[in-house]
């Protein structure tokens, strides 16, 4: 699913909490989605229950990438990720860093792919 309000999906956290689910997060800006990007995903959701993706917004892509980014825009890699079996929800943002959004959701689990380096 995908959900841009930050505290609808924050509903769906607080249930998925309440039974005694395991939430992990991940985020990145996924433009253009490759193998790598399938691994740390599927990796990521064999740590819990629940999969939730932050996904940069594309005014967050173009300050992290460069002008020339994204490649594809936020509807088309919110889409592909959410076709993805390992996502169990993907959420929009446009912070240069998730520290906003993981604060608001509080995952369990964050997990980050080796080129993350600030």
């Amino acid at each position: 699913m995908i959900i841009n309000d930050w505290d609808i999906a924050n509903n769906y956290i607080k249930q998925w909490k309440k039974t005694g689910d395991t939430v992990v997060f991940t985020n990145g800006c996924f433009d253009i989605i490759h193998r790598g990007h399938i691994e740390i995903l599927s990796a990521a959701k064999e740590k819990g229950n629940h999969l939730v993706v932050g996904l940069n917004g594309d005014q967050s892509v173009t300050r992290l990438k460069g002008n020339d980014r994204p490649l594809q825009p936020f509807e088309d890699r919110a889409m592909i990720l959410d076709a993805i079996e390992s996502v169990d929800m993907v959420v929009g943002f446009e912070e240069d860093t998730p520290a906003k959004i993981i604060l608001h959701f509080l995952p369990d689990i964050l997990v980050k792919g080796g080129d993350y380096t600030t």
